[in-house]
């Protein structure tokens, strides 16, 4: 049985961590088969554009249905789905999507599973007091790990350092929204306000991706029919049906249950790289999985636990992807 804090069943609990075990950290996979044939920031704006549109509409039919009316969102709470979103999702997943274009998922995952060291480290800042030594020590560790993918050895291939800093650029770029947002005005409903973050930044995606030109010379003949299951995949499973089974779990275990996705999900990519993708596991990236992973578990494992929870998550997505 799973632990959990609400009385929830188990199996219940046990259903949606595997949702969100599974399908998040599959999603590297879609994003790596998304950008073989489409324009990476202009689809992965699409994602998120859409997936917005969706969860929004099906809240107003929610409220409608049970007699009430949507919270309107005002103009404040625009103004900060436009910048939770621009972090979370433009220099979050916008950094995954285009470093996955240079990088294997698998080590794309492992780089962004510092995440939650990053988001102590900026807690800790942004609060005023100073990073714990477990923080500290998790980053250094992490650090280390990230520099061994990236000194060239004999022998071994060699890992493409920009698409190393878009992902490092990914993973911190969330962890600042992420600690940003616990404190600015969104909607009274988590829903709502992930909602308008994906729709705000997935706009900011397309205009970006527009600008860069990425549509100059798409022929859409050449999208594959693997890239397009791979989109419509990431709009339903990775930006729905995962995030409300993630949502459902905040209200019913406690956030050291919910935090173990912050490992779990970079295992789960890795290994559907190596069997999907026949990606290359080499033994500087067992040794670099192994220093990353352990740093986030002791990270993840180690935090003072409150009798407060489970406590409210701020941001809509544990990871960037």
């Amino acid at each position: 049985m799973v632990p959990n804090a609400s009385g929830a069943a188990g199996w219940k609990v046990a259903a949606a961590l595997g949702i969100v075990y599974v399908v998040w950290g599959s999603t590297y996979l879609g994003i790596a088969v998304m950008v073989e044939t489409l324009p990476p920031l202009v689809a992965a704006g699409v994602r998120y554009t859409t997936a917005g549109v969706i969860l929004l509409a099906a809240l107003i039919v929610w409220s409608r249905l049970r007699g009430g009316r949507l919270e309107r969102p005002t103009r404040q709470h625009w103004r900060s789905a436009l910048l939770i979103g621009s972090l979370l999702l433009v220099g979050g997943n916008g950094g995954v999507v285009l470093g996955e274009q240079l990088i294997a998922t698998g080590i794309a995952a492992l780089i962004i599973a510092t995440t939650p060291i990053w988001m102590a480290i900026f807690e800790a800042v942004v609060a005023g007091r100073r990073p714990s030594r477990l923080a500290v020590a998790g980053l250094v560790a992490g650090l280390i790990g990230v520099a061994i993918l990236v000194v060239p050895l004999e022998g071994s291939p060699p890992i493409d350092p920009l698409g190393l800093a878009l992902v490092a650029g990914a993973a911190i770029s969330w962890s600042i929204g992420s600690v940003y947002s616990r404190r600015i005005p969104m909607p009274t409903s988590p829903f709502q306000g992930a909602g308008l973050q994906m729709l705000a930044g997935g706009a900011v995606m397309l205009l970006i991706g527009l600008l860069r030109g990425e549509l100059a010379d798409v022929n859409p003949d050449a999208f594959s029919t693997e890239s397009l299951i791979a989109l419509a995949y990431l709009i339903l499973f990775g930006s729905l049906v995962a995030f409300t089974a993630y949502f459902w779990l905040l209200s019913h275990v406690s956030i050291s249950v919910i935090s173990t996705t912050a490992y779990v999900n970079p295992i789960v990519a890795v290994a559907l790289g190596v069997i999907v993708l026949s990606e290359p596991m080499t033994p500087r990236t067992w040794l670099a999985a192994a220093i990353i992973m352990g740093a986030v578990v002791a990270m993840v494992t180690g935090r003072p636990r409150t009798a407060s929870e489970p406590e409210p998550a701020v941001e809509p997505e544990p990871n960037p992807a």
